[in-house]
């Protein structure tokens, strides 16, 4: 296979709000509007953002949880939102996710060793002494003890039923797994074992990540590629350490600029951005963020900027920063999806690896 595990072509989904019986229909959401990227095999993108900015919505658009309007999503080159349900089933065994909250997803009648078999028994018949094998082989893997398969889920910790969910997820040997807020709902240190597990499992197995987070701190020591979204739409994407060095988006650079600093003795970049986010039902005219940049011009206001693709390997959505000229790709797709990606990740300090 050629080409990217993973190609989002401008993906977009809007939803219709419902005003009640017998009246027309409500005001459009756009929850994502145009989004394209794409992950190689053994990376992890990272998608930040603030709440509400459509992380999640592009995290079950992947794994056709809920379906598009528009775009589409390709999976060893085939696009997955033109299959029909019994046509998408193969490439269920390519993709695999992590929720969020490690409580609730997970079926509380069902002990541990049956939630990791359960996908594997969706493909295959295993009898008894193949699921015992595979349950004890995966909790191993995600360092957890083999006698633990015959525990409920309300046995477990936090920490315990997150690796619960990696195991499940590892349950079908996928290439590429989608993360939603992996970590969020664990305390700090439960979140580097997690973190840790992870890195490790990518370099044991090649696996690729899509990690959703809105931690910034997490996101500079898991991520590969950083991108950053804002009301529906990508407004940077960029190399980890191109991106904590020198964001190009203002809206970028404000996020890491509010980002909770743990040496007191640091000096914070100020970067005065005002207001609130816009609503999603009645966003702004040309760039969302133009109300709340202090860079804002009046190119800004009237026209959305393109995803441009920059000399130093990053793309940004931006009239002042990134202007596009010369470009030849419009969607940003071969920036989104360069594969000069070979990032050597080095051993990870305050207590993530």
């Amino acid at each position: 296979m050629t080409g990217p595990l993973l190609k989002v072509e401008n993906l977009t989904k809007h939803y219709q709000l419902d005003r009640g019986f017998l009246r027309k229909s409500g005001p459009l959401v756009r929850a994502v509007e145009d989004v394209s990227f794409s992950v190689e095999t053994g990376e992890t993108l990272c998608i930040v953002g603030e709440s509400g900015c459509g992380k999640s919505t592009v995290a079950r658009l992947l794994m056709r949880i809920v379906e598009p309007t528009g775009g589409r999503v390709l999976v060893d080159g085939a696009d997955i939102t033109s299959l029909k349900r019994h046509e998408l089933r193969p490439y269920r065994r390519r993709m695999q996710m992590v929720f969020q909250d490690p409580y609730s997803s997970l079926n509380p009648r069902l002990t541990a060793g049956q939630i990791i078999t359960e996908p594997v028994e969706n493909f295959e018949h295993l009898n008894r002494a193949e699921r015992r094998a595979l349950a004890a082989d995966l909790l191993q893997k995600v360092g957890m003890s083999p006698e633990m398969m015959h525990r409920l889920p309300s046995e477990f910790s936090g920490g315990q039923r997150q690796r619960l969910g990696i195991a499940r997820a590892l349950a079908l040997q996928p290439p590429l797994i989608i993360a939603d807020e992996a970590v969020s709902a664990l305390d700090v240190s439960v979140q580097a074992q997690i973190l840790n597990l992870l890195m490790d499992l990518q370099q044991q197995l090649g696996i690729a990540f899509v990690f959703i987070s809105h931690d910034l701190s997490v996101v500079e020591h898991i991520g590969h590629r950083v991108a950053v979204m804002y009301l529906g739409r990508i407004v940077e994407l960029a190399p980890s350490e191109a991106f904590f060095a020198k964001p190009v988006h203002p809206y970028a650079e404000a996020l890491i600029a509010a980002a909770p600093v743990p040496d007191p003795t640091r000096v914070r970049l100020q970067v005065p951005v005002e207001g609130e986010v816009p609503s999603p039902i009645n966003p702004p005219t040309g760039c969302a963020f133009h109300p709340r940049c202090p860079l804002a011009v009046e190119r800004c206001r009237v026209e959305v900027p393109r995803l441009v693709p920059m000399p130093d390997g990053r793309a940004a959505a931006c009239h002042v920063r990134a202007p596009a000229t010369d470009v030849t790709d419009q969607r940003g797709i071969s920036v989104a999806g360069s594969s000069a990606f070979a990032i050597e990740r080095q051993n990870l300090s305050i207590g993530i690896r």
